[in-house]
């Protein structure tokens, strides 16, 4: 019998601001309606059975423009985070039913606060990061060379960062030696020596592209899923690579092509229950919009099928 599936959507993109072109449809805070209006959903069930659709959490404003060099929308953030953790943990059935959660992102910062929602509604539960995204989200205010909150939620989620954002998120929610970054080709200089120096494994495209990287990636996954509940999976859809034309706010190049991205989840979802999969980064103004439904749809079906 196929567990539950509950769906939360976080229209934001309050972490960060992008470059300032009017004629670009970056897209992020309206992404969860605009899956929806593209029947992305209607793919999930038709693979995955019925889904309980919750809605989205209110957000408003979904993205402001902040000069903020440490922490752009830092008092928006702080109160939208506990605030997507409690309705995803609203969301979630009372008790352990083995119900899984997909999120519609937003911005990445949609994912530590929904693990923190999973936590609050399943108390004592150690869950695995998995982080697929072509940056490495591990920057804290004292580092970023930006100010996107965006590229600190990897960070937050492992506890690092200033007290209150990361308090926001219930962090740490999870251990680092059982974290992976997978893509990450993207760094900051201080965020890849945190990076380089923590316990958190690493999965370049490069590598997840030969039977050698998927082997070591499957030894990794294995030897985690022995001391967990279960993994959620950050995908940040920026992890594909840019020849695809991803519909994605921040494309970049050597990324993951969408083979290796399906081999990757198949193999956390062979090692032990994929209890969460959240989608960030998909603004379907971008790129190819059809290619990348498909493509987010095969992946999230990977990790949510049982």
């Amino acid at each position: 019998m196929r567990t539950p599936i509950v769906v939360v959507g976080v229209p934001t993109a309050l972490g960060g601001n992008l470059p300032s072109d009017p004629s670009i449809p970056w897209g992020m805070a309206e992404a969860p309606a605009a899956l929806r209006q593209a029947g992305f959903l209607d793919r999930i069930a038709a693979a995955c059975g019925p889904l309980d659709d919750r809605g989205d959490v209110p957000i408003d404003p979904g993205y402001r423009e902040d000069p903020d060099r440490r922490a752009k929308n830092r008092s928006l953030l702080l109160a939208a985070l506990p605030r997507i953790a409690e309705a995803v943990a609203g969301a979630l059935p009372a008790g352990d039913t083995g119900a899984r959660l997909l999120v519609l992102g937003g911005d990445c910062t949609a994912h530590p606060a929904a693990i923190a929602g999973i936590r609050r509604a399943r108390p004592g539960t150690q869950i695995a990061l998995v982080w697929f995204d072509a940056h490495g989200d591990f920057n804290t205010p004292e580092t970023t060379p930006s100010g996107n909150v965006w590229g600190m939620p990897f960070a937050m989620a492992c506890g690092r960062g200033d007290r209150d954002l990361v308090a926001a998120v219930d962090g740490p929610v999870v251990r680092e030696e059982d974290c992976a970054l997978i893509g990450g080709q993207v760094l900051d200089e201080a965020e890849s020596r945190m990076l380089a120096a923590s316990a958190i494994a690493h999965f370049g495209a490069g590598m997840l592209a030969t039977d050698a990287g998927i082997a070591a990636l499957t030894a990794w996954a294995g030897h985690v899923a022995a001391r967990i509940d279960g993994f959620y999976i950050a995908l940040d859809h920026d992890v594909l690579d840019a020849s695809i034309r991803p519909a994605v706010s921040m494309p970049e190049p050597d990324g993951l092509m969408p083979e290796a991205a399906l081999a990757a989840i198949r193999v956390i979802a062979a090692a032990g229950p994929i209890i969460g999969h959240g989608i960030s980064a998909i603004s379907l103004g971008n790129g190819d919009r059809e290619r990348t439904l498909t493509i987010a749809a095969d992946l999230a079906t990977a990790s949510l099928t049982t």
